[in-house]
Order: C-alpha cells, then structure tokens, then sequence
C-alpha cells in the first residue's frame, strides 16, 4: 500500500496491518454482507462492563413511522441525582452501523464523565432514505427530551453527538431542534462529521484513495441517502448541514478531523462558518490522520490525544 508522505508514523506501522474491505466499490448489493459482517464483529467482540448498565428501549418514532430503538448507557453505580445526558448517534456512511457497535464508545463517555449516554438506532439508507435518518435521530432526542426525569436526565445538560455519518445527522439534529423549537441543547460533539454531499471541496480530490473512507465510498453513501436528489439543488440542511443557510442560535460546538481524509474541508469550512454565526466553537485538525483513526488505533499517541480532548470538552459542557 502506498501510503501518504504525511501520514503519522505509528498510524503508518498500523495501516500496513489493516486488512480492509474494498469500499471504493460498493453497491447495494454488497450492503447485506457488509452489515452482517460488522455485526459477526460486534458480537465477537462484545464484553459486558461492569461498570456500565445497558438498556434497550423502544419509543416512538416519526409520526407515521416504526418505533425507535434507544440504548442507554448508565453509570452500575445508583446516584441520587440527575446526570448530564449525551445522545449518541452511531457512524457507518449512512448504511451500515448500529448503537451496538459503540458500546465501548458509550461506555467510554459513561466512565469518564459520570453521564447517561442515549445511542439511537435510526434506519439505514438506502432502503430508508432522507429524511428517515435524521428524522429517527430527532424522534429520539425528542422523547429522550419529553423523558429526561425517569431517565435520570438533567435536561437542561443535554448534548447531542456523532461520529462520521452520525456526526453529520448529529449536526442536522440539531438544526432540526433550533428550528423546530426544542428540545434546548448544552452542546454538540461532532466527531470527523460527514456534512457535505456535493462531492466539492479539495480533500475529496486530495484523499480519492483514503484509508479507511475514500471518496468512492463517500459518493456512494450519499447516493444511498439522497439518490438523484446528491449534489443538486433540492438537499435539506438537516440531511447535509453544509447546505444550511444559517448556523446561528446553535450550541457550543466541537468538531474534531483528521488531516488525510475526505471529510477534511468540509468540516473546516462548518467551523469557520459556525464561529462567524456567533456560535463558540472548538475545532482540532489531527496532522497525519486518517478517518476514523483513533478507533482502529486506539493506542497510537495521536489517538489518545484526540480521544482526551474529546473528553475534556464533554466535562467542560456537562460538568458545569
């Protein structure tokens, strides 16, 4: 494998050990075998915390719609007050993934912050194309919102999060919240967002060939959420909040990437413009990284950074 002459040395020694699937050519067709086998993964790799109870709840989804799955992460050890609240949405380019597969993830942000994380299970594209994510994810944040108290939420510390497609729909959640009158949000954590559909900036040129993420794969995620509609002119901002016209009046935000991946640009220009809306933002450009490289090299001292810092601005939002 050819790799990037600024790609970071022990992300570097990693990459050469990845076996990856080949997604710069994906089709409909392979969505079945894919998703069953990030399932096999996750139940192969499944291993319960004791520090972390695990609940599934099914509530209501978009009027007309199916229920929803929550999964909500608590602290094992009972307190006798409301906890600050993280709603999680999961990743996977819009057509694969399950809050299953972020477990570890959810636990992770339970342990260190001493929060309820609520990681909603949307439906997928592209059998379930926009708005159906995004309005899965906000029927949940919504009942979550109306349900705080017998959760053991405070509502008024309640953020909401994503990483890659779930940092996208996170964004276009919260677009959705401002503009729909609630629920009020502390804070957003968008983790390397997939914002953009329009296939435009020059990271998506830069990094064709990307670990992890190329812009094939982009292209055909987008595809399977908007169809026809990618990259015209008939794109809602809450499906691809770097169309939305307006970014005042949102919460704190936090944008993290990495700086050899696609989604690169698109995630600078939303925190620049976010800043200039009024919204306080904290941006982190992570040199030599890939997407979504801190999970699959968890160890590697840039990954440990970027999943510190993470943590210091959650506490910094919610521990207040």
């Amino acid at each position: 494998m050819t790799q990037h002459p600024n790609l970071d040395p022990e992300l570097a020694a990693a990459v050469e050990e990845l076996v990856m699937p080949d997604l710069s050519r994906l089709t409909p067709s392979d969505l079945p075998a894919l998703r069953a086998q990030a399932a096999a993964m996750v139940a192969a790799s499944a291993v319960p915390d004791p520090l972390v109870t695990i609940e599934d709840l099914r509530v209501p989804g978009p009027e007309g719609d199916p229920d929803v799955r929550l999964r909500v992460y608590r602290p094992a050890e009972p307190v006798q007050v409301q906890l600050p609240c993280l709603y999680w949405i999961h990743g996977g380019g819009m057509v694969v993934g399950s809050p299953d597969a972020d477990d570890p993830f959810a636990g992770h942000f339970v342990k260190e912050i001493g929060c309820v994380v609520v990681s909603v299970d949307y439906r997928l594209a592209p059998e379930h194309p926009d708005p159906a994510p995004v309005e899965d994810c906000f029927a949940g944040l919504l009942w979550t919102a109306k349900n705080a108290t017998e959760l053991g939420i405070d509502p008024t510390r309640l953020a909401v999060g994503g990483a890659s497609a779930g940092g996208g729909l996170a964004a276009g959640t919260v677009l959705l919240a401002r503009d729909r009158g609630g629920p009020a949000l502390t804070f957003q954590l968008l983790v390397c967002p997939m914002l953009d559909d329009r296939d435009n900036t020059p990271s998506t040129a830069q990094f064709e060939t990307a670990v992890v993420w190329n812009r094939a794969a982009n292209v055909f995620g987008w595809s399977a959420l908007l169809g026809d509609r990618k990259g015209g002119e008939d794109v809602s901002p809450y499906a691809a909040p770097a169309r939305a016209h307006d970014l005042s009046g949102l919460p704190r935000t936090f944008i993290d990437v990495g700086e050899l991946e696609v989604f690169r640009d698109e995630c600078l220009t939303y925190a620049q413009r976010l800043a200039q809306a009024g919204v306080s933002t904290e941006l982190h450009l992570y040199p030599g990284a890939f997407h979504g490289f801190d999970v699959i090299v968890p160890d590697a001292e840039v990954s440990r950074l970027a999943q510190a810092t993470r943590i210091t601005a959650l506490r910094r939002a919610l521990l207040r």
